[in-house]
């Protein structure tokens, strides 16, 4: 054996240190590279990355809850109520996003020992649920092997599909006779199954309360309330529903919790986080002032583990009541000229030449700040019990629908003539028969045959057709001759409509409710021009009507209409209305281009319709105690009688004003459309229906001034509503 000698054992022993100390140093490099990997690691996932896994923790571990306030209140402008809230007692329950049908099931089943449901939403697909549940063995009978094989084997279809399809084919299979063959239990068990699984996950569901034929009693709400320890995601609690103590449609109303947000506006509500069953405005006030009214929901989390269960609950914001509204109408005026106005229709519309007539509208306004001070609109309607003629409130069709309003655009007319230097003030023109080439003649009514020198004062006092007339004739650039032909072209029509829309007529109003429609103008056809001229061609609202006499009563002034006053915060005891967050102040869309002299005097024409020894409102106004101006109108019109499949010819009947003449308080206007067969019509009842109509407004103010003079009371004061009507939210469903 080799002898190993010193120096080589030293040799090998340095090779092994020399060795060792190489791989450490990998090591120790490995280890440093792995090390700064991490940390790069570290630092992407927190700059570049945190904000992103931040917000997807908070989804997966954080979820709000958003629970019910009430919304907002509506009172008149004298603080009374209009629209309350009622609270009631509710049993909800909210499902995790972990829970089972199973364990639903067996909680409805608790729950119906507790509470009555009654069945009556069930729906046939509901009934099959339960069966499947209850039958499952005989369930699988249903469909044979041989038909799910060939279900199976169906390449066309995807695994979803499959089971869907098998699904189906179980349920079609389910007799009438077995789905009738529930207890009572059973289906009050289904009931409350039915509403419990129709929410989404953590969305609480009212599961009794909602309905006014369904309230909780006592005892209901004292039973679960001592169980709610064994009732996972079953909790007692208030809910609120809307009463209204007027019938004034323009209120609008809101969906009932059980049919939750519109499916048409869905998208819309999610992205402001509303819940699927949550109360929204659907028409008028409730739907415009929407986001007012709702209020901000108290939101709370449920803080879930990794597998999606509630371990802990935090409140994260407490949430407030709807902001509540002060609406610019006094309802103690309000209710006395509907009543007028429902009396007015019925009467007439129960005479002979009255047949067609079916609706009437009335709107009164500030013309200077564009306050609503009343709007009224009624329609004949049939009781469904009786069969007799009733009343309805239709005030939504004084701005949603249009009609031609005769000799009430006539100041229109005459300022249009100023504006594009037809006539001058003063102006006076030849009231006769106007006869054109191959047409019949048209004339003013008080002179058929004659000629009669008038100025544009007169001309507005006694409605002269003819004076606009030859107005139009003028602004088409023609001078009328007998017996010639016309043309006049586009443009004629387009300075006319533009001079009109610049008063109101024609133009939306900006009213701040939803569904104003503009009327609709007839075209450019010559022969119409003339017909357009006083008002016999193109359709307005009655709202674009008090928005025109509000223009000539303030001097000029196009102002937008408006229903609320105020926006207040909720009221603090219950006594007081709240604090004001907003003040709707006046907003004027235009101003005419007509000189203040040009309106003045064709307020001087409208007041000699109240006041001249010709006008054609004197009989009514002649005598009145107030100063003032208006003008009356008729339009032929037609009506399509369904039943004779005839048309037969109407009288459009209007009447617009403003009153007192100096700094006027109220403008007005006053449509009754087919108010009479034109061959049985004989005058415009539609005056002293608007003087019946204005007096009554100074009757109510007059009391209620000498009344305020002598009580001190606060004027925020909240205040009983003026009716004890309780219109409960079904009911306007």
């Amino acid at each position: 054996m080799r002898k190993i000698t010193n120096k080589r054992a030293q040799s090998m022993k340095a090779k092994q240190r020399a060795n060792i100390t190489f791989r450490m140093n990998i090591l120790f490099f490995s280890i440093f590279v792995l090390f700064t990997m991490l940390i790069l690691r570290l630092g992407y996932l927190q700059i570049v990355k945190g904000e992103e896994y931040t917000s997807y923790l908070a989804r997966k571990e954080e979820v709000p809850v958003n629970t019910s306030v009430p919304r907002g209140r509506i009172f008149d402008s004298e603080g009374r109520i209009m629209v309350d809230n009622l609270p009631q007692r509710a049993i909800t329950y909210t499902k995790m996003q972990t829970t089972k049908s199973k364990e639903m099931y067996e909680i409805a089943e608790e729950l119906s020992l507790l509470i009555e449901k009654e069945p009556d939403d069930i729906t046939k697909s509901d009934l099959q649920d339960f069966w499947l549940k209850k039958y499952p063995e005989e369930a699988l009978e249903l469909v044979t092997d041989k038909e799910r094989k060939a279900i199976e084997a169906d390449e066309d279809l995807e695994k979803k599909d499959k089971s869907r399809a098998i699904d189906r084919l179980t349920r079609d299979r389910i007799t009438e006779e077995q789905l009738n063959s529930f207890t009572p239990e059973e289906l009050e068990v289904i009931a409350i199954y039915r509403v419990m699984a129709s929410g989404y996950a953590l969305s609480p569901q009212i599961i009794k309360g909602d309905d006014v034929k369904e309230e909780v009693t006592v005892e209901e709400f004292a039973r679960v309330s001592e169980r709610l320890g064994e009732l996972e995601g079953v909790n007692t609690t208030t809910d609120w529903r809307r009463i209204k103590t007027s019938s004034l449609a323009i209120l609008g109303s809101t969906t009932l919790p059980k049919v939750g947000i519109p499916k048409d506006r869905l998208d819309y509500f999610l992205s402001r986080d509303y819940s699927r069953n949550d109360r929204v405005g659907t028409s008028y006030i409730e739907q415009q002032y929407e986001e007012v009214l709702q209020g901000q929901k108290s939101v709370v989390k449920n803080i879930t583990d990794g597998k999606g269960r509630v371990f802990d609950i935090q409140t994260v914001y407490e949430g407030e009541p709807g902001k509540d509204l002060v609406l610019t109408m006094d309802s103690e005026i309000q209710l006395a000229q509907e009543e007028i106005l429902a009396e007015e229709l019925l009467k007439y519309s129960k005479s002979y030449g009255g047949k067609y007539l079916e609706h009437a509208y009335f709107i009164m306004m500030d013309p200077y700040s564009g306050e609503v001070l009343s709007l009224v609109g009624k329609r004949v309607g049939i009781n469904e019990d009786t069969g007799a003629k009733e009343i309805q409130d239709y005030a939504f069709g004084a701005f949603t629908n249009a009609y031609e309003v005769g000799s009430t655009v006539k100041p229109a007319t005459i300022l249009t003539g100023y504006r594009e230097g037809v006539l001058q003030i003063g102006t006076s023109l030849v009231d006769e028969p106007i006869r054109i080439k191959d047409s019949k003649p048209k004339s003013s009514v008080f002179n058929r045959s004659g000629s009669i020198r008038m100025t544009d004062l007169q001309a507005l006092e006694r409605s002269s057709n003819v004076y606009m007339f030859k107005t139009a004739y003028g602004i088409a650039g023609s001078t009328y001759r007998a017996n010639q032909s016309i043309n006049f072209g586009t443009d004629a029509f387009l300075k006319m409509r533009s001079g009109y829309a610049q008063l109101g007529l024609g133009t939306l109003t900006g009213i701040d409710l939803p569904g104003e429609v503009n009327g609709s103008t007839g075209g450019f056809e010559d022969g119409k021009l003339l017909d357009l001229s006083i008002g016999q061609f193109d359709t307005y609202t009655t709202l674009q009507l008090a928005q025109f006499a509000s223009t000539l009563a303030n001097g000029g002034s196009r102002i937008q209409p408006h229903v609320v006053k105020e926006i207040r915060e909720p009221s603090g005891d219950g006594i007081q209305l709240g604090k004001v967050v907003k003040e709707m102040i006046p907003t004027i869309l235009n101003t005419v281009d007509n000189s203040r002299e040009e309106i003045e005097r064709v307020r001087q024409g409208m007041k000699l319709v109240y006041f001249g020894s010709k006008g054609t409102a004197r009989s009514a106004f002649g005598n009145a105690p107030f100063t003032g101006g208006g003008k009356t109108g008729t339009a032929q019109a037609s009506h399509f009688d369904a039943d004779l499949w005839q048309t037969f010819n109407t009288v459009n009947l209007t009447h617009i004003g403003f009153i007192p003449y100096d700094n006027p308080e109220i403008a007005y206007a006053l449509v009754i459309p087919d108010a009479s067969l034109e061959s049985t019509y004989k005058t415009n009842f539609s005056t002293p229906i608007a003087k019946r109509l204005v007096d009554k407004y100074f009757e109510i103010k007059q009391k209620n001034n000498a009344k305020s003079v002598s009580d001190s009371t606060s004027s925020s004061l909240i205040k009983p509503a003026f009716t004890n009507a309780k219109i409960d939210e079904e009911e306007t469903e």
